[in-house]
């Protein structure tokens, strides 16, 4: 079971942390979603959260649908007369922003408000969760995530493919229940092929890329015969079965 540690064992992690807001806030995930969950119990500070969405979701809109869906963000955030005004938002660069919408809906319209508005959160608001018991939970998880990773922290179930190197099996983080694919590359294997560049070059990668089109590196780890990659488990089952059970068996000549 997931269990964390008292408050007073992450006092050394307060102390080292840096106080940077982007990258406690934004970038982190977990802090992320703490801090949003501050922010939901202060209005004002809601409505920038809603607001950041809402430049979100625009930015994606399809062209012939974004200058209603920009309308709908001016009308309920930037308005004196809307629902949920956001604070700190100079009237001129609202007026700018209405101007250039009925001209041309431009994917980075909002860019400057979305600053504004992240730099208003970084400061006050930002000072005031770093005293709260959200942060608090934030460094309880930081604590957890600095914890060593070994082939006790999952449950390995059954092989979904195999490989030059090893094979790819199931595994079952114990705490959380999450599953993922732990790619086993023998250590025997990668010595007499001459592939321990190749094997460092695949972790370093996954590490660093963040694209929903390839699969995250979650752990890694090692055992007495294995370096251990444990990553997003992808939906379409394993390669194997599609490759041999889905339509024509095999690879065509």
């Amino acid at each position: 079971m997931l269990q964390f540690p008292h408050i007073s064992q992450c006092e050394e992690l307060r102390l080292s942390l840096e106080r940077d807001y982007h990258s406690l806030c934004e970038r982190q995930p977990i802090g992320r979603l703490l801090f949003r969950e501050f922010c939901a119990t202060r209005p004002e500070l809601s409505r920038c959260v809603a607001f950041l969405d809402g430049v979100a979701e625009y930015e994606v809109t399809p062209d012939d649908k974004r200058k209603a869906c920009g309308r709908q963000l001016t009308q309920n955030f930037l308005s004196h007369t809307g629902p949920d005004l956001i604070p700190e938002v100079p009237r001129q660069l609202v007026t700018n922003c209405t101007q250039r919408l009925e001209q041309g809906p431009c994917k980075d319209l909002f860019q400057e408000l979305t600053r504004l508005t992240h730099e208003y959160l970084s400061v006050a608001p930002f000072a005031d969760y770093l005293d709260s018991i959200y942060f608090n939970r934030f460094l309880q998880w930081k604590w957890l995530e600095r914890q060593p990773v070994t082939k006790n922290t999952f449950r390995q179930y059954r092989v979904l493919g195999k490989g030059g190197f090893g094979e790819v099996c199931a595994c079952q983080v114990r705490a959380t229940g999450k599953m993922y694919a732990c790619k086993k590359l023998e250590k025997k294997r990668i010595k007499k092929r001459k592939g321990e560049a190749m094997a460092l070059n695949e972790k370093q990668i996954l590490e660093k890329v963040n694209s929903r089109f390839v699969v995250s590196l979650a752990y890694a780890y090692e055992t007495k015969d294995a370096l251990c990659l444990v990553l997003t488990l992808m939906n379409g089952g394993d390669l194997k079965f599609h490759i041999y059970h889905m339509g024509q068996a095999g690879f065509p000549e």
